[in-house]
């Protein structure tokens, strides 16, 4: 089985301005199909109910699909399996595709979660852990994500395979609030160059990604994508962003190895929770939709 450690992207991202994407666009669209730059999206596929959807799903548009834990069942055709430490062996997959599909390990991932800022400030669950790596290591233009809700009604079918263990409402300090950590994934793809959308059609969803249909993505010009780009760029708040960044900072809960649950008690739940506050308040759209313990405290202009 193959494994695979990815290059780490630079610690302090920027994002190019919309000058700089916009111009390539409008000419990309003029260029014949063979000399068009290759738009990089990427699937991020978790184990919720929805996620079966993607068995009838062409393989274009993803360039590359990134199957957490158990969904490697869904589809044959995944490029890359990613798991945790303690994910059995006896669930992986019978065989790999020696050249066309790979294993990521801690040994990939962590590295390039410790470059976005560590485990504790993106929030300790899989489907966090898998979009920051496929952001690093594959750099694509779109991260497309279904399957990764995290919305565990009662009923008889939590994840496609039936119940499973509902990992990110488990009590744990990196995971106070499910909205802020997606929302920071959000702000800080948008610095790499990266839309991130949700393909999913459940009601409700953990995730703060606009829903976009796959047939969407399929047509998307060069010149649509940077527009889509920009337009959730400028749904985002750069001052309370960079105010998140600084609490982050100045707190440095950095733990390198990863494992952050065995430093647990030296992590303050309270300054965590501030700093989700911070995320949330990036983008005050969220603040009607959200439970009333989860309504940001906004950070002025």
């Amino acid at each position: 089985m193959n494994t695979m450690t990815a290059q780490q992207p630079g610690p302090q991202a920027r994002h190019s301005p919309a000058a700089e994407l916009r111009p390539q666009g409008e000419n990309a669209s003029n260029l014949p199909a063979s000399e068009q730059p290759a738009r990089r999206v990427v699937l991020v596929l978790g184990s919720g109910a929805d996620a079966v959807r993607a068995r009838d799903w062409v393989r274009a548009p993803f360039t590359s699909i990134v199957a957490i834990n158990n969904a490697w069942q869904i589809r044959s055709d995944w490029d890359y399996l990613i798991h945790p430490e303690d994910f059995p062996a006896e669930r992986w997959p019978p065989s790999v595709k020696a050249g066309s599909q790979t294993l990521v390990t801690a040994a990939d991932y962590v590295p390039i979660q410790n470059a976005f800022g560590g485990f504790v400030y993106a929030g300790g669950t899989m489907a966090f852990t898998a979009a920051y790596w496929a952001l690093g290591a594959l750099k694509p233009d779109v991260i497309a994500f279904l399957g990764c809700d995290m919305v565990y009604d009662d009923g008889a079918a939590t994840h496609f395979y039936g119940r499973g263990a509902q990992d990110p409402l488990r009590a744990d300090v990196t995971l106070q609030s499910l909205e802020a950590k997606s929302l920071r994934f959000m702000a800080l793809a948008t610095q790499e160059n990266c839309l991130v959308v949700n393909l999913s059609q459940q009601t409700r969803s953990r995730l703060a990604y606009p829903r976009c249909d796959p047939q969407r993505l399929t047509h998307w010009s060069a010149p649509t994508l940077a527009l889509e780009l920009q337009a959730q760029r400028n749904g985002l708040d750069e001052k309370a962003l960079s105010a998140a960044l600084g609490m982050e900072s100045a707190l440095d809960y950095m733990v390198a190895s990863g494992r952050y649950w065995e430093v647990s008690d030296s992590l303050d739940a309270g300054k965590l929770k501030a700093i989700d506050q911070a995320w949330l308040a990036v983008d005050r759209t969220l603040a009607p939709h959200l439970p009333p313990d989860e309504a940001p405290n906004f950070i002025p202009n």
